[in-house]
């Protein structure tokens, strides 16, 4: 086992494309912990997903030797839908690397992610990446630095991509970042920063060993505390960067522990593990703690939407292709759900839009399964009226968040779920406090759409060149179209940034589609009511376009309640039924097309209307 003075713990943070996955290419190049002939680009980033859009989805520990020294590095995502996995990554160190890119300066993730690494006091250390860049602007980066608290002496300017000055960042690695501060005598606690699913090894718990040490025995006993559950591990290692197995693991270190187990929750991430009951055989049970470490805030789901298998016959390999996915993903979540018109299906939880899209394509290549996505939706708070049950309305103990002096306030994530509105005192929705970087020659674009999307201004400060927005804006307008816009208005150079600030009042309603005067339960939404006509209008035109045509019309209307908001008609085929008449009073003709007309109101009446699968890609795609 490793002595704790010479190991060194940290993650890689920064905005996303800034270069941090370069980065660590350089750093397992130079500590020779991979050869050159397996080098690839991105080598942390091992999902294909990861690789083909450039960016990094789920952390990648890894172990590398240098000088006499462990360093264990942590990649991190950097777009702001795994923000999640930055903080697991930052509750396992002692340090971090910020990269900032001397082409763009700092951007909106690279201030929340110093944000974040600053309230787990860690030491960190700024680096100027592409400095070998023709455009690279150094000095006026170094000021944006210096205006976040950092002096000249602590920034590194170096270029991933080349490997220049690199070695100064390992060095620096060595001298600034310290040595982790557990207690190795202390009985044994280690944090769960990460999981996933291995087919031979089970669940496979990430672990920073914060006090105590670990050693690997076939009677050998460990102990989530957070869900009280006895494993009998089969396996200790490390990350190098495969993962290889050791006898054990010291006070500091970061490795894995196969569980042998089937079901990820019963190892949470955050989750704290101690020894196990060893029945007497061993006094391990002696060095059993009973304090949990902080951990940190559980992912919490943020937009949602239905995925319906395309064939009816696969819905239960839809089915455990998500039970799978959730293993490796402790942020989605899904649960089955019932749909007239789609059939069997699931309500799933993502952190964003980003996050959702990522978790089909998993699903499209991982398991060959084509799901449908119904128009994503966001949560919503509703308060009942005094004296409402709301057992009667179909809800129970799960969906209640509140309770206040009489009032009972539930959760919903769905259109099907919201209430008759005679029952609601009031609806709230989730505001995000946004913060936007660009450049200040875009600052009227950005106020502009802003203005659009309901936000509340908060503040403006000008950082040199880069203007700096506060808002608050309803979750709601951020998730259909929100970050497309900003890029487009500000040709590309802006970046956002968002948390959950609080829930506020909202005029909601649900909007209902009716084709051929039936419900067609997959399209409702819910929407602001201000909006409704406008969103109604575009989906039943949209509708219209796609819908076959009939021998008979087919009204497509949008409706809120009994009132009917939006409406288009899908022409019916007409056939010539004068053709054959030549000559005579008019009378011939005019009973015959009321001969027609009469079949086709019949036609209407019993006619079934096929709704194809591309009517609902076209309406349900993401607008």
């Amino acid at each position: 086992m490793s002595d704790q003075s010479h190991i060194r713990n940290f993650a890689i943070i920064a905005h996303i494309d800034h270069g941090k996955s370069t980065l660590a290419d350089r750093l397992l190049e130079m500590t020779g912990t991979v050869a050159k002939r397996e080098m690839h680009a991105q080598l942390l980033d091992s999902n294909p997903i990861e690789r083909e859009r450039g960016i990094t989805i789920k952390l990648a520990p890894v172990r590398m030797h240098w000088k006499g020294y462990i360093l264990n590095l942590i990649d991190t995502p950097g777009h702001v839908d795994f923000g999640y996995e930055v903080s697991r990554s930052l509750a396992a160190c002692e340090g971090a690397l910020l990269v900032v890119d001397a082409t763009q300066g700092v951007q909106a993730q690279t201030l929340a992610n110093l944000h974040q690494a600053r309230a787990h006091h860690l030491t960190i250390i700024p680096l100027l990446n592409k400095i070998d860049m023709p455009h690279a602007r150094v000095e006026e980066t170094k000021e944006e630095l210096r205006a976040l608290g950092f002096a000249d002496e602590d920034m590194i300017e170096i270029s991933a991509k080349t490997g220049q000055n690199v070695d100064a960042v390992l060095e620096a690695i060595l001298k600034r970042i310290p040595s982790p501060q557990g207690n190795p005598q202390a009985p044994l606690r280690a944090l769960i920063f990460s999981s996933h699913y291995d087919t031979h090894r089970g669940v496979v718990i990430f672990v920073r060993i914060v006090d105590g040490s670990i050693s690997y025995d076939p009677i050998l006993r460990i102990r989530c505390l957070a869900t009280n559950s006895d494993i009998a591990p089969i396996e200790l290692g490390i990350f190098s960067p495969a993962m290889m197995p050791v006898a054990g693991l010291a006070c500091g270190e970061v490795g894995y522990i196969a569980t042998g187990l089937k079901n990820v929750k019963l190892a949470k991430v955050g989750d704290t593990v101690t020894f196990g009951d060893m029945s007497g055989t061993r006094n391990d049970a002696l060095m059993a703690s009973h304090e949990p470490l902080a951990g940190y805030k559980e992912p919490k789901s943020m937009v949602f939407l239905g995925l319906f298998p395309m064939a009816a016959d696969e819905y239960q390999d839809s089915r455990e292709a998500m039970e799978k996915l959730q293993l490796s993903d402790s942020a989605f979540t899904f649960r089955p759900i019932s749909s007239l018109a789609l059939g069997n299906g699931f309500h799933c939880g993502f952190l964003g839009l980003l996050h959702a899209e990522v978790v089909q394509e998993r699903i499209l290549r991982e398991f060959d399964l084509t799901m449908l996505a119904t128009s994503p939706s966001v949560e919503y708070r509703v308060t009942f009226k005094l004296g409402v049950d709301y057992h009667k309305l179909g809800f129970t103990l799960n969906h209640v968040v509140a309770q206040t002096n009489g009032f009972v306030t539930v959760s919903i994530q769905s259109a099907s779920e919201l209430p008759d509105p005679t029952y609601v005192e009031k609806v709230e929705e989730p505001v995000m406090n946004v913060s936007i970087y660009g450049p200040k020659r875009f600052v009227g674009a950005i106020m502009q759409l802003a203005q659009e999307k309901r936000a509340e201004y908060v503040d403006l400060v000008y950082v040199g060149d880069q203007a700096q927005f506060t808002y608050l804006i309803p979750l709601a307008e951020m998730i259909v179209d929100f970050f497309d816009r900003l890029k487009s208005v500000t040709e590309g150079y802006a970046s956002l940034d968002y948390e959950f600030f609080d829930w506020q009042a909202a005029q909601v309603a649900k909007v209902d589609i009716l084709v051929n005067k039936e419900k067609v339960d997959a399209f409702s939404f819910l929407v602001i009511e201000k909006d409704a006509i406008i969103r109604s209008r575009d989906i039943v035109e949209r509708l219209a376009a796609v819908i076959p045509r009939q021998q008979f019309e087919i009204p497509i209307q949008a409706a809120i309640g009994g009132g009917v908001i939006a409406r288009a008609d899908v022409k019916s085929y007409r056939k010539d039924v004068t053709k054959k008449l030549y000559g005579g009073d008019r009378t011939r003709k005019d009973k015959l097309l009321d001969k027609q007309k009469k079949g086709k109101a019949k036609m209407k009446r019993i006619g079934n209307v096929e709704i194809p699968q591309s009517a609902f890609f076209a309406v349900l795609k993401r607008e």
